[in-house]
């Protein structure tokens, strides 16, 4: 069945309070895209941002981000005032997440919350602590910890916690006890609020695409707990990190120093912590986009302490295995293969067999050297289209920076008459609905023909990023009309 729907960072969204979060903006935008005959709304991982604030690095694979935490429910649940909240400084840019000051004063505002709240007396938070206890109790520990630690990464911290010794894991619960619980309450709040919008998305007809990171963080509770899923020798150092080889991008690759599975235990394991994990993100989302598939088949292992990827070699992954176990397990589940980039037979070969729909970017499809496999004729319908994702330009910038002869071709494709500014992302987007593909997904961006000051992220680079927000007025019913149209038009409706 054919369908639409708009990729917008839930970080995007209006606020009052300096980033996007489960606010009345979020209900007024599922309301929005209701109007918009959308089906989908696709967002970005919702986990806690480390270093660099990228979704794709977080604190837990299990965790939600805290600055996502609506302040005005907690002003309803009389655990904050509205004072307490307005008199915060969150940066003066309706536009840009400003995260330094985010970072300075969310925390203070979450931990007067759980000072008011006596938590403690609450027999739902208590029910949440122990169904969540498998990767709660290592999060709460781990962000309490690390604070001791002034956030330094836990390779960095005293060899007895560490390496996890019984006694000093003891030790830091007992001290910390009362820090553990602040990071608990904060897991808490999140899972009821997320709970509540995504159901309020699915009453109006709204699926939520979700997104999950092949690889963990370095800086995580998950790698901290649970070391032997990785490739670690015996003092928790890595053997080899993540990347990608040198290719025309990048003449020295990209370094992206994620641990590395140990594949031959998880799967002596039935790929058990693969399953846990897919089965808590599938409780957070209706349908899931898997990041970097490409790594299942074959990944790419660079040595520790490698300054550059360069000297990294490619080595096999689980292949169908994975699939086939979590298929048995979880039954069957909408999944969305990432599988952008240059792609061995044998890569194309897993998807296939999987039967997830892969990945098609039309931004990716007018190189005037050669015929792509991202121009439209090329497609069939078991994919998904994007005029660009969130690591790409918006469609305008993108169009302005193209060489004369790739835009030339683009505007004879598109039919373009003039130089293309101000019609391009209009025509992209009518070509991504008009296309065969089942599933036709445009950033938010593209429906209100930004240029690139609003693009969310740009690879390889660090300071820019994960910044923009969609003005609060931007999403105008007219607009919602606009794209109603369209989408009956190409029957998406």
């Amino acid at each position: 069945m054919r369908k639409s729907g708009i990729l917008l960072p839930v970080s995007s969204l209006p606020s009052a309070y300096g980033i996007g979060c489960f606010s009345g903006e979020a209900y007024e935008f599922i309301d929005k895209l209701k109007a918009a005959g959308q089906s989908y709304w696709q967002i970005l991982p919702l986990g806690p941002t480390s270093y660099g604030d990228s979704p794709y690095q977080s604190f837990s694979s299990f965790a939600g981000n805290p600055y996502f935490i609506s302040l005005d429910d907690l002003v309803e649940d009389g655990y904050l005032t509205r004072e307490d909240c307005t008199s915060c400084d969150f940066g003066d840019n309706e536009e840009y997440v400003d995260y330094e000051k985010l970072y300075k004063n969310r925390f203070l505002l979450l931990r007067k919350a759980y000072e008011n709240s006596h938590i403690k007396d609450n027999v739902e938070f208590q029910s949440f602590v122990l169904e969540n206890k498998d990767w709660l109790d290592n999060y709460a520990l781990y962000m309490a910890v690390k604070t001791h630690f002034n956030n330094t990464c836990w390779v960095e911290w005293d060899e007895d916690i560490k390496l996890r010794k019984p006694e000093a894991l003891k030790k830091y619960q007992k001290e910390y006890a009362d820090e553990v619980e602040f990071y608990q309450f904060q897991q808490y709040l999140f899972a009821k609020q997320w709970k509540a919008l995504k159901a309020y998305a699915n009453q109006n007809g709204i699926k939520i695409i979700g997104d999950i990171p092949i690889y963990v963080a370095f800086d995580s509770s998950d790698a901290w707990a649970n070391p032997e899923l990785f490739q670690f020798d015996e003092k928790c150092n890595p053997i080899a990190v993540a990347g990608c080889p040198p290719d025309g991008f990048s003449a020295t690759g990209q370094l992206w120093g994620n641990p590395l599975y140990r594949w031959e235990y998880h799967k002596e394991t039935g790929y058990a912590w693969w399953l846990n994990r897919l089965e808590a993100t599938f409780e957070k989302y209706d349908v899931l986009r898997i990041d970097h598939f490409r790594g299942f088949d074959e990944y790419y292992a660079i040595p520790y302490g490698e300054p550059t990827a360069e000297n990294g070699q490619w080595e096999p992954g689980p292949g169908y295995d994975l699939f086939k176990t979590m298929k048995a397990a979880l039954g069957k589940k909408d999944i969305i293969a990432e599988d952008l980039g240059f792609l061995t037979p044998s890569v194309l070969k897993l998807v296939k067999k999987t039967g997830y729909p892969g990945m098609k970017v039309l931004q990716f499809a007018f190189d005037s050297r050669e015929e792509s496999d991202y121009l439209p004729h090329n497609y069939t319908k078991n994919c998904v289209v994007y005029t660009g994702t969130h690591d790409n330009d918006t469609t305008e910038g993108w169009f302005t920076a193209l060489s004369a002869k790739d835009r030339r071709f683009c505007r004879n494709y598109l039919d373009i008459k003039g130089r293309g500014q101000g019609k391009i992302h209009t025509a992209l987007i009518r070509t991504a609905l008009a296309s065969v593909a089942d599933t036709a997904i445009i950033p938010m961006q593209d429906y209100l023909g930004l240029d690139s000051r609003a693009r969310i992220n740009t690879p390889s680079t660090l300071g820019n990023n994960w910044k923009w927000r969609m003005k609060a007025d931007a999403f105008t019913g007219e607009l919602a009309e606009e794209i109603r149209k369209m989408t009956k038009l190409y029957g998406r409706l």
